[in-house]
């Protein structure tokens, strides 16, 4: 079974050609015009369509995309909630000391100068200002890590470990 990538949500049709809105998950919108076959995923369900990009580019801050074949409102209506996916083996590589939050999902987070399992990454977050790390410890409360090399000095996605420097407090 090969493993996806979300790069896109479908939020709406727009225009009258068959168009639709969406809300990019890359940090590089110039991905799309290089793109052309991506995979749509509808809500719930398990496996997608191909699907051709003809064109893309950006409109008042909204990525909007125009599919071969989608030609009226009505066909791009249908397209609302779709995701936008590519394998994950054509994610662009990044350079290094970043990485996809994708990747930090599922990393396990170690106290660094003690070696004490802190818990699981359960999610990324973005507020604003740096990354923020969820972690759920064993005992099922969570707690959040700023993902900044001052707390975080090891990260080794590879081995789904990252080791970090809790500020005092932090876990309460």
């Amino acid at each position: 079974m090969a493993e996806w990538v979300t790069i896109a949500l479908i939020r709406r049709a727009r225009g009258n050609r068959g168009e639709v809105a969406a809300l990019s998950r890359t940090s590089d919108p110039e991905r799309f015009r290089q793109l052309k076959r991506v995979i749509l995923f509808a809500p719930g369900k398990g496996e997608g369509q191909e699907a051709v990009i003809e064109s893309a580019w950006e409109h008042n801050g909204r990525l909007i995309l125009k599919f071969q074949g989608v030609q009226t409102i009505s066909d791009a209506e249908k397209l609302a909630g779709w995701e936008v996916r590519i394998p994950l083996g054509e994610r662009r590589q990044l350079p290094p000391d970043e990485y996809y939050h994708s990747d930090l999902v599922g990393c396990e987070m170690f106290d660094h100068a003690s070696g004490e399992r802190l818990g699981t990454v359960v999610a990324a977050h973005e507020y604003g200002g740096p990354l923020v790390l969820e972690v759920a410890p064993p005992d099922g409360t969570r707690f959040l890590v700023p993902f900044a090399r001052a707390i975080c000095p090891v990260i080794d996605v590879d081995a789904r470990r990252i080791e970090a420097n809790l500020p005092e407090g932090l876990r309460d």
